[in-house]
């Protein structure tokens, strides 16, 4: 796990605000494979989405190991609440947790307490698979999971924008993940899906500042590229650059409008 660079060097990385904005996948559809294939492109990590993709804990392990194989860090979105997952992912070799829904500090406590082994927590010893991606014997494990993994939790609800100091002071919380299509269903009681607005981008900026101000980092999911590249400019320091499925309906929908494009002339 030693090093700034590569796959064991993404906590450092992430966490030194010198990042230079990274940009991931974000892949739902459950098969170790399509993460080989994405993890060839020019991403900087890889993030598996549980919560509305459809991966369980044995195809996510395997997610995780395609995604080292290809030389890419793998971070997990978990469901709503399961810090059980949290950690058993680790064990599998995940270099971070996304966990969704944090709306206050007994949440962002409890899912700190699930991914740090103490004194910041009480994660559970096992990261078999872990050890045999990193190298590492346990004792050196132990001695530097918690720094060398991070957990990062979502601010995606009015509860949590008004939360967001307390959720950031908490020890273990390495950082935060904004969510800004629910959070623009949050904050408009429901009225409107709109991420990518002027009013959002205001709410995105001061959390950005409240995340320096506690030393910690920021990461947001975009819509599309052009969208990645407008928050890497507001100075996120994780990046979503859309979908997997969206991103492979485009490729389709490009190759088949090229070749109809010939076709007709």
């Amino acid at each position: 796990m030693s090093g700034s660079t590569g796959i064991d060097g993404f906590a450092k990385r992430i966490r030194s605000g010198k990042s230079g904005g990274m940009i991931s996948a974000w892949i739902g559809i459950p098969d170790p494979l399509f993460v080989n294939h994405l993890a060839q492109e020019a991403f900087d990590a890889v993030v598996l989405d549980m919560q509305h993709g459809v991966w369980d804990i044995a195809s996510a392990a395997n997610g995780i190991g395609q995604g080292r194989l290809a030389g890419k860090p793998v971070v997990v979105r978990i469901p709503v609440g399961d810090f059980s997952s949290a950690s058993r992912l680790l064990d599998a070799g995940a270099s971070g947790i996304i966990a969704p829904m944090i709306n206050s500090v007994a949440d962002a406590s409890a899912f700190a307490k699930a991914t740090k082994y103490p004194p910041l927590g009480e994660r559970s010893w096992g990261p078999t698979l872990a050890m045999n991606h990193t190298g590492l014997p346990a004792a050196t494990y132990l001695a530097t999971a918690n720094t060398e993994t991070v957990a990062i939790a979502m601010i995606e609800t009015r509860a949590a924008l008004d939360a967001a100091d307390d959720i950031l002071g908490v020890e273990g919380i390495d950082g935060i993940f904004i969510g800004p299509s629910d959070l623009s269903i949050a904050l408009s009681n429901g009225a409107q899906l709109a991420p990518d607005t002027a009013e959002m981008d205001a709410v995105l900026k001061a959390l950005i500042t409240r995340c320096r101000a506690h030393g910690k980092f920021a990461c947001v999911f975009g819509s599309n590229g052009e969208r990645a590249g407008e928050l890497l400019k507001m100075g996120f320091d994780f990046v979503i650059a859309g979908a997997d499925t969206q991103q492979l309906r485009l490729g389709a929908a490009s190759a088949i409008s090229a070749a109809r494009k010939v076709q007709a002339g």
